[in-house]
């Protein structure tokens, strides 16, 4: 029997493995030297001369992002109907309102024009998200927010090592946040990053993360936020290193397998196939969406069904709004049409730097044969 596909899997190779060891053997295994030289490693990947901090996730960097833009109660924060929970729930949980815009149905971003019919006076920042590692148009975002005096939260957790022309997302722009949780393009188990230019900014980000400390030259404690423990540990950041050095590598082989599958889908396909962007696409996810209300078919079975052929399917993702806590706010079925049509609809297929392209084809005769009843 053919050996199971998960929709996703980390690529922990040995030198990163050995290096593990030898950072629980140094005796240092909190934030420490590790931290600081994988700080310095994704500054320096992402060019443009920015400051890089890491988190604990990618949900605590967009907190920290949040509180760094002085969003709270009575602030607005435009996000996408669409994306992961966090997305929403770090704006409640800074005790602002988010306001849903839909997404476009391929590109599962948010469109400029839409975000500036959502601008009110209480709105105090954008935050798109690059979905599945796809750049939302920063020029038209950047243009937008500057003419209604915003800040740019970008969710860039699914986009580490995507680019926008010559410059790779995060090594421009506002605030950027990054995600590395195991299923993303690169992992340090849990941990996260923000990107960011200001000095005063790092200073308070520094603060932030770790219980509002700051220390005088004479190595006095003072407190003067009540910051978090949002700090990532050098465990975390030597498994970074590893991951940062060939994370170009991981996205090359990404961009080969999604060819495949457009080679094989793209024909005859069985659905709203994904936008395929420019070559700066990282490519996070592959995700399609399938008539299953046409097909007659629960996309429960369907998942059962892949399953049964050893393929794993994930679900990226329901609609934002249509959550009870959203509901509770005032939103409702219907006002987000395209958002909802890829809540009902979205599959996610296997996708990761391990597979091979037999796999890939493996999987798309799966999805057929399911789809004809097979």
């Amino acid at each position: 029997m053919e050996p199971f596909l998960p929709f996703t899997r980390p690529t922990l190779d040995p030198e990163t493995v050995a290096g593990v060891v030898d950072t629980l053997h140094s005796g240092w295994l909190a934030t420490g030297p590790q931290v600081a030289a994988f700080e310095q490693a994704l500054a320096d990947y992402l060019g443009g001369g920015r400051s890089v901090r890491t988190l604990s996730s990618g949900t605590a960097a967009l907190e920290t992002a949040l509180a760094l833009a002085d969003v709270g109660p009575g602030d607005e924060v435009i996000v996408p109907a669409m994306s992961f929970a966090a997305t929403a729930n770090v704006v409640v949980r800074a005790g602002a309102r988010p306001v849903f815009v839909d997404v476009e149905l391929a590109s599962r971003n948010l469109d400029a024009n839409l975000m500036e019919a959502a601008v009110t006076p209480r709105t105090k920042a954008l935050m798109p998200v690059h979905f599945s590692g796809l750049p939302v148009d920063t020029k038209a975002l950047y243009r937008l927010a500057e003419r209604h005096h915003l800040r740019v939260i970008e969710d860039a957790a699914h986009a580490i090592g995507s680019s926008v022309g010559e410059g790779k997302i995060g090594g421009s722009g506002d605030l950027v946040c990054f995600s590395f949780h195991p299923n993303k393009n690169m992992t340090t188990i849990e941990g996260g990053a923000l990107s960011l230019t200001d000095p005063a900014l790092v200073e308070r980000l520094e603060r932030l993360r770790f219980h509002g400390i700051s220390r005088t030259s004479e190595g006095e404690l003072d407190v003067s936020v009540a910051g978090g423990k949002l700090n990532l540990s050098d465990v975390a950041a030597r498994i970074g290193l590893g991951q940062l050095k060939r994370l170009d590598e991981f996205n090359a082989k990404r961009r080969q397998l999604v060819a495949r599958y457009f080679e094989l889908l793209g024909e005859d396909p069985p659905g709203v196939l994904p936008e395929r962007g420019a070559e700066g696409h990282s490519w996070h996810m592959f995700t399609l969406l399938l008539p299953f209300e046409k097909l007659g078919m629960a996309r429960a079975a369907f998942q059962r069904a892949m399953k049964e052929k050893g393929i794993g399917v994930g679900i990226h993702y329901p609609a934002l709004h249509l959550f009870s806590l959203y509901r509770a706010m005032g939103y409702s079925e219907g006002q987000f049409p395209n958002a909802e049509r890829i809540g009902r609809e979205t599959v996610t297929l296997p996708l990761f730097p391990t597979m091979t392209i037999e796999d890939v084809d493996r999987v798309c005769r799966a999805l057929r044969d399911t789809l004809a009843g097979k």
